[in-house]
């Protein structure tokens, strides 16, 4: 019969030790072969040829201008493997999000005739957007207007808890950009969509806690953003750069900006 239990308490501890060394060691070896396929999957992928509508709410048009060119982010700056690994995860929230809507009652159009999703293009295709989800039937408890554009975010706690303290606009004004620039350039394909509310919903990713707020189309600011967007693209062709977002370099969104340097150093002015 084995005895698992025989040995020296040292031995046993010693054991421990070397068990936990060789976890930590395949940890790091692992996560390192999983980081570099989803890198190595990020770069293959084409990139955007266009100003996409959800980044246009972005405070910085100098930054836009570095993204609609594809201007390679700075040193130390790129997506690691792990900020790709939470995309994906929020992918894969989103897919949640629409089978608990659909089984709820809602009536919830993602995909084309083509398998793709439903969007937008304007401007000669430089200006684009893709959105989560066209409602075409609701719940008759909730009395929405519909069809209705349908955007889901998935968030950490803190961020998901300032929405709801704040509501969508005042929390994130990028995605209140983003939404009224969908309600506006999706009505020719939905008629309507612009006169409905919008369902917006949040998805807490720590608790798995929703959000849900209806977003009135704000035709002001789908105007603005619409003009800033047409500025970026006529400045670019120009080979215009136009003003930062602040003064110094030490200003917060200036600090997490991928293009710091570029922006501060390379083409300091």
């Amino acid at each position: 019969m084995l005895d698992f239990n025989s040995g020296a308490n040292s031995r046993r501890t010693n054991n421990n030790i070397n068990d936990q060394l060789n976890s930590n060691n395949i940890s790091k070896q692992l996560n390192k072969l999983i980081d570099s396929e989803i890198i190595a999957k990020r770069k293959q992928e084409k990139s955007r040829s266009y100003l996409g509508a959800s980044r246009l709410g972005a405070s910085c048009s100098r930054m836009l201008q570095y993204e609609y060119r594809n201007i390679p982010k700075d040193e130390g700056r790129e997506f690691t493997g792990q900020a790709l690994r939470v995309f994906e995860v929020g992918h894969v929230f989103e897919e949640m999000a629409i089978n608990w809507l659909q089984n709820a009652g809602f009536s919830l159009l993602t995909k084309d005739s083509k398998g793709k999703q439903y969007g937008f293009t304007c401007a000669r295709g430089k200006i684009a957007g893709h959105v989560d989800g066209i409602i075409t039937a609701a719940p008759d408890s909730l009395n929405m207007q519909v069809p209705a554009l349908w955007e889901v975010k998935s968030m950490k706690a803190s961020s998901w808890k300032e929405t709801v303290k704040k509501g969508l606009t005042l929390s994130k004004p990028i995605y209140a950009a983003q939404i009224a620039l969908y309600q506006a350039y999706m009505e020719e394909q939905f008629v309507g969509i612009s006169k409905h509310p919008a369902l917006f919903t949040a998805i807490n990713k720590d608790t798995a806690e929703l959000y849900h707020e209806l977003i009135p189309f704000d035709t002001h600011l789908a105007q603005r953003m619409s003009d800033k967007a047409v500025n970026i693209i006529k400045a670019t062709e120009a080979k215009e750069l136009l003003p930062r977002v602040a003064a110094s370099p030490d200003f917060y969104e200036c600090k997490y900006c991928s293009y710091q340097n570029r922006c501060w150093e390379v083409e300091n002015d």
